[in-house]
């Protein structure tokens, strides 16, 4: 699979537990500000996401970002997309469903969190 391909027709690969521990690591008010604060910061990075010198470093960034929440899916094609841009290969990098797989993964952890996170 190259990076930003999609990789399935199921929901998105969150991993749960890693979100949950962020929860009890923060607490439960302080999470939906971090949620807030990833929302928004994942966003502007992907709107602003374009090939070129320092897309191996905007990938990177994606990536951790992703993995502190739990989006493994997502940090997976970021991840791919980064190895691709540090061997020079950034224009393989499809940013389009690299978006689109964030978008996906986003909806789905908006849609149940709150109930797969419950205290």
């Amino acid at each position: 699979m190259n990076a930003g391909e999609e990789t399935g027709s199921g929901p998105p690969e969150i991993d749960w537990t890693k979100a949950g521990e962020l929860r009890d690591d923060v607490g439960g008010e302080a999470f939906r500000e971090v949620v807030d604060l990833f929302l928004v910061e994942v966003e502007e990075a992907l709107e602003a996401l374009m090939h070129g010198p320092g897309l191996e470093a905007q990938l990177h960034f994606l990536k951790g970002a992703a993995l502190n929440l739990g989006f493994t899916e997502f940090a997976a094609l970021c991840q791919q997309g980064e190895t691709l841009a540090g061997a020079g290969r950034a224009r393989d990098v499809r940013l389009h469903p690299l978006r689109a797989a964030y978008g996906r993964a986003r909806d789905h952890f908006l849609a149940e969190w709150e109930w797969r996170l419950a205290a």
